[in-house]
């Protein structure tokens, strides 16, 4: 067996033949990525511009310019936490624990991040904040959104009041970059009535990951959005070389792409090591497994992340709840799984996708992934933006009772770290 396992190692001359492709000046590929950078100004003006976006004295000065109404949801929300209104760590588990929050040792290093998906609209933010604060519950720590950006760019100034509105509470969001082969590239996509497109692939066809480049130099440079969402083996291969050659951007790998058994992560995450930078660091912030995976290959998962050196770099995401419609088969709910594995396994996410099963199924319009997609004018003019809103907050109540299950089993939780204090 010792010897078999011999064979897999990778030669020097098969390394030094990936090193003559990558570093050839005739390779068309690379040559169409490093063109995309300088036109952008390359990638130490990239990451200068990112930065100066992503202030918050410049985030807010762009939505006053703007007129935007959400100026005074956001000074709302700063004072709230500047004075102490949402409930700190310390109060939280004494209304969890109740007797035994002195007695009950919290694993910190285990901690799992209180994930919800997908925050389309600015004002569920306000509307989950002030829940939070009436109710003494917990706001995530990271937030995932799906909404079109084009559109989020021109409504009132979305995208900006939201960049700024994690700065405040001091969150981790990500983006959906709109170059995602669903705007009629793909020909395999066309609805419901050509789902089996997807099994030619979901993601950006032909020449988008290119544009998915553009897209996201645009929006880092404009607005300092930093972590994207990723579905396509080509354009996370792209990530890895944006980040090797410089600019500091950061993704998250998708459900969508369907990571779902050891094997398929141990390419992943080899990858993602072959191209780091000399820090270890890689592009790779986020790996949303697939919802079929279960606790052995988050376990076997996990041997393979630490052996490359990526523990403390890749987070896993994994889906606890789901949306009803459109995406698993129902009754889905992961949590009392998740709490046997992060007893394990550290640096993981518990991501709500959907509120709790026996709510959701008396809803009168129970969560539906596909509507992730629907323009707001749309949703507004079928009447849905308070439905929607409603599927929204109960994921947020599933978030607190994954939080709270946590709390129980002795594991720590990652939240909103400028809302709930630990001291």
């Amino acid at each position: 067996m010792s010897d078999l396992r011999s064979l897999l190692k990778i030669s020097d001359n098969r390394l030094a033949e990936i090193n003559a492709l990558l570093t050839d000046p005739g390779n068309e590929l690379i040559n169409e990525l490093l063109e995309v950078i300088e036109e952008f100004g390359g990638p130490e003006e990239i990451n200068r511009k990112a930065q100066e976006a992503a202030k918050l004295e410049n985030l807010m000065a762009g939505l006053k310019n703007a007129k935007s109404s959400y100026v005074d949801d956001l000074s709302w929300l700063k004072d709230q936490t500047d004075s102490g209104a949402f409930i700190s760590m310390k109060d939280y588990y004494n209304r969890v624990l109740g007797d035994k929050a002195d007695s009950t040792k919290i694993d910190q290093q285990n901690a799992v991040t209180l994930e919800i998906s997908a925050l389309q609209y600015f004002p569920w933010l306000i509307s989950e904040a002030r829940r939070s604060i009436e109710k003494g519950e917990l706001m995530p720590g990271r937030y995932i959104r799906v909404r079109n950006m084009a559109e989020q760019e021109t409504d009132n100034g979305d995208i900006m009041a939201t960049a700024a509105a994690m700065q405040i509470i001091g969150a981790t969001y990500v983006e959906t970059l709109d170059t995602k082969g669903t705007d009629g590239s793909n020909v395999h996509l066309g609805g419901p009535e050509t789902i089996t497109g997807y099994f030619g692939g979901v993601g950006q066809p032909n020449d988008y990951p290119i544009k998915w480049v553009q897209e996201y130099l645009k929006f880092y440079t404009t607005y300092g959005v930093q972590q994207v969402l990723n579905l396509n083996p080509g354009t996370v291969l792209v990530g890895y070389f944006l980040h090797k050659l410089g600019v500091n951007n950061e993704f998250k790998i998708s459900v969508f792409m369907g990571n779902d058994n050891p094997f398929s992560i141990l390419w992943t995450l080899t990858t993602a090591r072959l191209f780091a930078r000399d820090d270890g660091t890689t592009s790779l912030i986020g790996f949303n497994l697939s919802n079929s995976a279960n606790n052995e290959t988050i376990r076997k998962a996990s041997q393979i992340r630490k052996a490359l050196g990526l523990e403390e770099v890749v987070r896993f995401e994994h889906h606890i709840t789901e949306t009803w419609k459109s995406i698993v088969r129902q009754p889905y709910n992961r949590r009392d799984e998740l709490v046997e594995i992060a007893k394990i396994v550290p640096n993981i996410s518990a991501k709500h996708e959907g509120g709790e099963v026996e709510i959701e199924q008396d809803l009168d319009h129970p969560s539906d992934i596909l509507e992730y997609f629907m323009a707001k004018s749309d949703v507004e003019s079928q009447g849905l933006m308070p439905a929607l809103e409603q599927n929204y907050i109960e994921k947020h109540r599933s978030t607190n009772l994954t939080a709270d299950a946590l709390s129980k089993a002795g594991i720590g939780v990652v939240c909103a770290t400028e809302l709930h204090k630990t001291a």
